[in-house]
């Protein structure tokens, strides 16, 4: 965290992060506590949703995020094919039971696990230690990063080919191959908002899987040893030595996670294939006013409705665009702190400019009394 010149520096109870800046345990800790949270919420409002879960009324005009996620990857569908919410109570029981799980290793790593995983008597857990300057430590860690992402696309990509998932254009659950095909692949970049084949979305993720596995290995073995530092010289400082700190890191991931979140608006605006209109409603209309936003054509539901009227795409476009849009405000916050800006300063300047009104008015712009 920021302190300016001042290694005396305490922070409010607010801010979180300075808690955990350089207590590597205790920062584990708060992300498996997170995760857990996340977890419970998941669990929660699947249950939530299922509660009121009205047949007679279209599922995407219900505003049910959890049950049209679970319904678009052929989950909740009977022995006919029509959804009914069949096992939805089960995955929402398991995510409760497993957010408990990851509660208990929040409260270990925090109440009974060392303070810094560097003082762990287990020599693999001291590797992830916290040193922010220290790009082989930050890459080290990225590369688990990584090669847990690549594993949860594969578990996708095996889930559509061995279970299937829904298919708008037949209005049923089927297998789905993944088409690797990577000038297909590069062209979905630019035009990912129309892409009308599961077989090529399922072909993106397995690419995927192969470039986070490969880019995890990578920086796990650079960043274990002195690779770069022998082989690239001076070119090492790429990895940005110079830039690295907790806080650095921190608008990172914020940058990351807002800019995400808008690309998932967009896409769940207009895309029907990944987002079926018979679980998320009709594409959105694209709006401004004082700022921008989408709306439904048409409301599904009058005047009523667990949305307020609006469709579920509507409910998930604006606010993964509203919540990227305060992500992204937060990484330009926590990017200028990281290189030094005080915002202190903004402050400051606003009382400079009062105590020269005050000189002004007394003294005059020449030092004299007016008159």
């Amino acid at each position: 965290m920021q302190t300016y010149g001042n290694p005396e520096v305490t922070y409010k109870w607010w801010a979180g992060n300075s808690v955990v800046t350089n207590r590597s345990g205790r920062f584990i800790a708060s992300h498996i506590a997170h995760t857990g949270m996340i977890c419970f919420a998941a669990g929660a409002n699947t249950l939530w949703e299922f509660a009121r879960f009205d047949p007679s009324m279209p599922l995407g005009h219900q505003g049910g995020l959890a049950l049209a996620h679970l319904a678009a990857i052929g989950i909740g569908f009977d022995e006919a094919g029509v959804w009914t919410g069949a096992g939805v109570i089960t995955i929402g029981i398991l995510h409760l039971i497993f957010s408990m799980v990851y509660a208990g290793g929040g409260l270990l790593h925090a109440v009974l696990f060392e303070e810094k995983v560097e003082d762990s008597e287990v020599l693999q857990a001291q590797k992830f230690k916290l040193e922010w300057n220290n790009p082989d430590n930050q890459t080290f860690i990225l590369g688990h990063h990584l090669i847990f992402f690549g594993v949860a696309c594969i578990w996708f990509v095996e889930w559509a080919r061995i279970h299937g998932i829904y298919d708008p254009a037949i209005g049923a659950v089927r297998q789905v191959n993944y088409n690797l095909d990577l000038t297909a692949i590069w062209n979905h970049q630019f035009d990912f908002l129309t892409i009308d084949s599961l077989e090529d979305v399922m072909g993106g993720h397995a690419f995927l899987a192969f470039a986070e596995i490969t880019g995890g290995a990578f920086h796990i073995i650079a960043g274990s040893t002195a690779w770069e530092e022998k082989r690239l010289g001076e070119w090492s400082k790429f990895k940005g030595a110079e830039l690295l700190s907790a806080e650095a890191v921190l608008s990172w991931s914020l940058a990351g996670i807002g800019w995400m979140a808008i690309v998932a608006a967009f896409w769940c605006s207009q895309n029907t294939t990944v987002y079926p209109e018979a679980f998320f409603g009709d594409v959105l209309e694209f709006k401004f006013t004082i700022a921008p936003f989408w709306n439904d054509a048409v409301h599904p539901v009058e005047g009523g409705g667990y949305a307020y009227g609006y469709s579920t795409r509507a409910v998930l476009s604006n606010s993964h665009y509203y919540l990227g849009f305060f992500a992204l405000q937060g990484h330009f916050w926590h990017a200028l702190r990281a290189l030094g800006f005080d915002f202190k300063q903004i402050s400051g300047s606003f009382g400079n400019q009062k105590d020269a009104t005050i000189r002004v008015d007394g003294a005059g712009f020449n030092g004299r009394a007016p008159g």
